[in-house]
């Protein structure tokens, strides 16, 4: 066994850190811009939503060097996530039926 094995270090350059900082910023006056401009309803919480994800992917995938990482520690990270997102959209599309079905019931059955 070599006891001696050199570890390569990696650096990034700040430039890129500088960049996705830039980014972050526009994303964010972007999502400042949907309240400013007044938009309602369905397109209002997808642009939102839509730019919310975007930095919070940037953020994972820059500040926290999932880029860099092995593809292992990606997955574990990734699919649990994924998982969070399939059941939160379960819950809406019950939550959904239950309130329909009680709309039908309570108000219309009435």
């Amino acid at each position: 066994m070599e006891q001696n094995k050199k570890q390569e270090v990696h650096t990034h350059k700040i430039g890129i850190y500088l960049w996705i900082w830039g980014l972050l910023f526009v994303f964010s006056f972007f999502s400042y811009m949907v309240d400013y401009m007044e938009f309602q309803g369905l397109l209002r919480w997808t642009l939102i939503v839509a730019f919310m994800l975007t930095k919070a992917g940037l953020i994972m995938a820059i500040f926290m060097h999932l880029y860099w990482e092995r593809w292992a520690i990606v997955n574990v990270l990734l699919w649990p996530m994924t998982l969070i997102g399939v059941f939160i959209a379960i819950m809406v599309s019950e939550s959904h039926y239950t309130f329909f079905t009680r709309l039908f019931y309570f108000v219309v059955g009435s």
